[in-house]
């Protein structure tokens, strides 16, 4: 699993004066105008990590990704597989294990047991990256967890009447918490220091909970080896 870690350098301090606290005014402010600064630094970031879990359709996703943008790389689990990605521009790799690969064939044939050469091209692919074509299908659906503007305008919404008042901490760090209809439509934790970065975000109906941290960290997404990358010869998302 990649590693999880918060950047003291980008937001420090603490809070212990109520909701009206934090260097960058934010807590004096109506939820509104929170929500929309805190929407406008994550717009204007340079980079983030993204960790958590979602749920859509009834099964949770969970996500560890650090991205930008130009790229992304972390890792997805969902349906008891977990897999890498890696986005470095336009060129999206894969990878995963052998039962990931084995999956991919279920419904193939007669749905029996794999059969010797499924298994042997499941084994040649267990721990390589496999590019994934543009043209495939599965491109569009992976690429999104790589995609950093994508994922942010996507989840940083809150459905309701907005109201903040309380003070809330985040991996040590000062917030102030705005709610969406008292949480039933989400909620955020936004930094009252440095820049008003949302940091926590619960999802309506509890449809996940994700922390954003290390914002505007640079941090390098590089294609891999050749070596270190194998043809799948057909389609990803062909099943």
């Amino acid at each position: 699993m990649v590693l999880f870690a918060v950047s003291a350098t980008v937001l420090a301090g603490c809070s212990e004066d109520g909701p009206q606290a934090g260097d960058n005014g934010v807590g004096k402010l109506s939820p509104e105008s929170i929500r929309s600064k805190a929407e406008r630094a994550a717009a204007g970031a340079s980079s983030v990590r993204l960790a958590g879990t979602l749920v859509s359709n009834g099964q949770p996703v969970k996500l560890d990704m650090r991205l930008s943008s130009d790229g992304g790389v972390g890792e997805v689990s969902t349906g008891g597989m977990t897999f890498s990605l890696l986005r470095d521009e336009e060129d999206l790799f894969l990878k995963a294990g052998d039962e990931f690969w084995l999956h991919q064939d279920d419904g193939k044939d007669d749905g029996g047991s794999p059969s010797d050469s499924d298994v042997a091209a499941a084994r040649k692919l267990d721990g390589k990256y496999v590019k994934v074509p543009p043209e495939d299908t599965a491109y569009k659906q992976l690429s999104g967890f790589t995609e950093m503007k994508l994922l942010l305008d996507g989840l940083l919404k809150l459905d309701g009447e907005l109201a903040a008042d309380e003070n809330g901490e985040v991996d040590g760090f000062p917030t102030i918490r705005v709610t969406a209809d008292d949480g039933a439509g989400g909620a955020l934790e936004v930094a009252l220091d440095g820049r008003p970065y949302p940091l926590l975000l619960e999802r309506a109906g509890d449809a996940g909970e994700l922390r954003l941290v290390d914002w505007d960290e640079e941090f390098e997404v590089n294609a891999p080896r050749k070596e270190d990358v194998v043809d799948y010869g057909k389609q990803i998302s062909a099943s």
